[in-house]
Parts: C-alpha cells; sequence; structure tokens
C-alpha cells in the first residue's frame, strides 16, 4: 500500500511538472519597437490604442541626432505586462483611446508625471483610460520628452502638450471628437505643463503658423492640475521672468491635491489658482484635501478624502457642458466668451 502511494504522488509530481513545463508565454505584453534607420515609432501600452507622433519626420522640433533611438520601459513588478515607466523619448507621441458608442465628444490628454526624469505613464497615462470611459471620454496618453534625456520642460515639455492639442484638434472629426471639447489633465510634473498650456497657448500659435498644424489652435477647453509642480506663478519663476501674462480666454481649470501630507505641492497649486482668480477667468476650481499622498493617481487611497478627486473632477466637467451633445456650445465657453466680451473694469 505504501509503495501504491508513493508511486502515485512520484506520477502526480511528474504531471504537475509536466503541466509547468507546456505553460506558454504571456501575450500581448507590451514591448519596446525595434530601432531602424527611421525616427522610432512607439508602440501602444494599452490594447487598441492609436498611437501617432507628434511631429513629422524631419521637424526642427526633434533632436535629429536622436530621434532614431528607442524607449526604455520600466515593467510593474507587481502587474505582468504592464508598464510602470518610460524615459528615452526622443520621438514624442500620443496614443488616442476612443470612448466608443457612448462617446460624450470630449477628449483628455493625459499628462503623465515623474519629476521630468521618468514619466510614470502606468498610474497617470493608462490607469485612468478606463475611467474616463466609462463617462464616453476619449482619452490619449501623452509622451512628452524629458529633461532626464536632455530636454527642457518649460519648452520642449510644454511644445509637446500643445503640438498633442493640436494633433488632436485636427483629427477630430475623423475620431468624433468635439473639437471644442479638448482638454488636458497633468499629473505633478505633467501638471506643469497643464498650467504652462492654460497661458502660452496665443505664443506657440504665433511662433509656429507655418509649422505642421499651424493653422490649428493650440488652446486647450479645460485643464487639470493634479498634485502640481510649480507653475509660472511661483516666486522663483516671476523674480526671474516678470509674472506671466493670462490671455483673457484662458480655459477654466481644475486643481486638486493633499495639504498637510503634500505641502509644498499645494502651495504651488495655490499660486496658479490665485493667479488666476485675480485675472478673472471663469469656472476654476480647487481642492485642497486635509489628508492624502503626492502621486496617488486615481485610487481610491486609504480611504482618505484626496481619493475622490476624479469624481469632483467628472462633476466640474458635467456642471460646465462637457457631457452634453456633441457639437452644442458648453456652458465653459459662454462663460469665457462673456468674460472677453465685458468692458474692461475702470
Amino acid at each position: 500500500m505504501r509503495k501504491f502511494i508513493i508511486t502515485g504522488l512520484l506520477a502526480a509530481a511528474g504531471a504537475t511538472s509536466a503541466l509547468a513545463q507546456s505553460t506558454p508565454a504571456p501575450q500581448m505584453v507590451p514591448k519596446v519597437g525595434p530601432v531602424t534607420k527611421g525616427p522610432y515609432q512607439p508602440q501602444a501600452i494599452l490594447s487598441g490604442g492609436i498611437v501617432m507622433p507628434l511631429y513629422p519626420a524631419g521637424s526642427p522640433f526633434l533632436n535629429a541626432k536622436r530621434v532614431a533611438e528607442a524607449e526604455k520601459y520600466t515593467m510593474d513588478p507587481a502587474v505582468p505586462g504592464r508598464v510602470s515607466r518610460i524615459v528615452n523619448i526622443h520621438n514624442p507621441s500620443i496614443e488616442v483611446h476612443l470612448a466608443g458608442a457612448n462617446n460624450t465628444g470630449t477628449a483628455i490628454i493625459l499628462a503623465p508625471g515623474g519629476g521630468h526624469s521618468t514619466l510614470v505613464i502606468g498610474l497617470e497615462g493608462a490607469d485612468p483610460v478606463p475611467y474616463f470611459f466609462q463617462y464616453g471620454i476619449n482619452t490619449i496618453i501623452l509622451r512628452n520628452r524629458l529633461r532626464s534625456d536632455g530636454y527642457e520642460p518649460k519648452t520642449d515639455g510644454v511644445y509637446d502638450l500643445q503640438q498633442a492639442i493640436r494633433l488632436v484638434r485636427a483629427h477630430a472629426a475623423e475620431w468624433h471628437i468635439d473639437p471644442h471639447k479638448i482638454g488636458a489633465v497633468g499629473f505633478s510634473a505633467g501638471a506643469e505643463l497643464t498650467m504652462a498650456s492654460a497661458i502660452q497657448y496665443p505664443e506657440f500659435n504665433s511662433k509656429n503658423g507655418g509649422a505642421a498644424l499651424g493653422s490649428v489652435s493650440a488652446r486647450p477647453d479645460f485643464v487639470g492640475s493634479i498634485y502640481p509642480g510649480p507653475s509660472l506663478f511661483t516666486p522663483a519663476w516671476t523674480s526671474k521672468n516678470g509674472v506671466p501674462p493670462i490671455p483673457k480666454d484662458a480655459p477654466p481649470s481644475f486643481i486638486a491635491g493633499a495639504g498637510w501630507q503634500d505641502k509644498v505641492h499645494a502651495v504651488w497649486a495655490s499660486e496658479y489658482f490665485t493667479a488666476m482668480l485675480n485675472a478673472g477667468i471663469p469656472n476654476v476650481e480647487m481642492h485642497i484635501y486635509a489628508r492624502g499622498t503626492h502621486g496617488n493617481g486615481l485610487q481610491y487611497r486609504d480611504f482618505t478624502a484626496e481619493g475622490t478627486w476624479q469624481d469632483r473632477f467628472v462633476h466640474w466637467l458635467r456642471d460646465l457642458g462637457f457631457f452634453s451633445k456633441s457639437g452644442d456650445e458648453t456652458l465653459a465657453s459662454k462663460d469665457t466668451a462673456a468674460f472677453v466680451a465685458a468692458p474692461p473694469k475702470p
């Protein structure tokens, strides 16, 4: 009997071993594209993504010496097949995920953070896509150039976001996106880009009128700045460069972050909010929560109030008319037009 049991156990172990050896490799795991003689072609990190470089080959915005280099991925050790971070971005791009049958016509360009040294594309790029999809919002993940790769965020990074807005607007009809409902949401370092895009689009439009998509406006229709880095209104910037002018038709802004546990980012958020508020820009909203963490993404972490910022953001979008029928003028647009038309105060 004992011999029979041992023989059976050995047989079972052998069967298990055979099964383990026959397990196939995971499928559809994102991987870096091949290096060719031409510009590197970015690859989708989520199934179904439409990937488009921001600039045509040979564009003066690109570093010709490095544009063929492949991006470098850091995979998530806890979630197989998930890209956590990306660096070595020399051919910046967008990855488009359309909303399908529930499409409201609204589109959000997501600008991940990472301190300008890496792009936290998993937490702050890929993860928000299904959340906004359930509300009929089209999402576009931005892969912008980084300081760690030799670029300047206040110029190159902001240019990438502004060009992304242009590119999405140029394809709006094809993608069933309302050209007047295209905004950007940035996280941390990515929020620095969105805050700059809210005030610097007239300069970008005027300087790049003859470039690719030069006839398309780079003005975002709304911006979100989540636990933002320093804006152009921080004393460190204004003491050297002066206070940047705020266009009268600057878009509405939504700002969120934690206070006590993320104080420096709350201060930066407050500086941007105060500047917009003093300029009279309509529909600026800010939520600084008592508790929370930096780099929270969309996580309902530890049941803190900060973990619900995305719900407040969706409510704000709905209040401003971005969930109305595609093609209908939003309340945000009406308020901006009324503010621009109002006579200057004495």
